[in-house]
């Protein structure tokens, strides 16, 4: 299950990414709920926020890093809880994503803008929801242990 869930991430954030670089300008929006929500297309040559814009070589060695790390720790995510095994497979398929665009643009496509936020894709999106699992199934484990003490 871990690596379905990590391909048809991949899939479906790289096919949505391909419909906006294919139907829309760069730069371009479009409303969805005005003023609130719109699908805009920009490439972000940095992480989070733009940060270390035009670093690509630091992004391509960090999802390889991801990457490598998933494959080797996964017999060991198999045995830990669904939290951090899912988890994993999110924050696994979403590097992957944005490591293909990195390699292959130079840049990460993104599109979701909801104007209070930097614009961000789907890739982004599993990523942190991802982490978030982890954190939360270590801070639960933390939790546990210290009220059975």
């Amino acid at each position: 299950m871990f690596w379905l869930i990590v391909a048809l991430l991949i899939i479906l954030d790289q096919a949505v990414k391909f419909f906006v670089m294919a139907s829309m300008e760069l730069g371009h929006s479009v409303p969805v709920l005005p003023g609130i929500f719109h699908i805009t297309y920009i490439q972000n040559p940095g992480a989070a926020f733009g940060i270390l814009a035009e670093q690509r070589w630091i992004f391509i060695i960090a999802g390889v890093l991801i990457i490598g790390a998933g494959v080797f720790f996964f017999k060991r995510l198999e045995k830990e809880s669904a939290w951090i095994y899912y988890g994993s497979s999110l924050l696994l398929g979403g590097a992957a994503s944005n490591l293909i665009d990195r390699i292959w643009l130079g840049k990460v496509i993104d599109f979701f803008d909801f104007r209070v936020w930097p614009v961000f894709n789907t890739a982004d999106i599993a990523i942190c929801v991802g982490v978030g699992a982890i954190l939360y199934a270590m801070l639960m484990d933390e939790w546990k242990e210290a009220h059975q003490a």
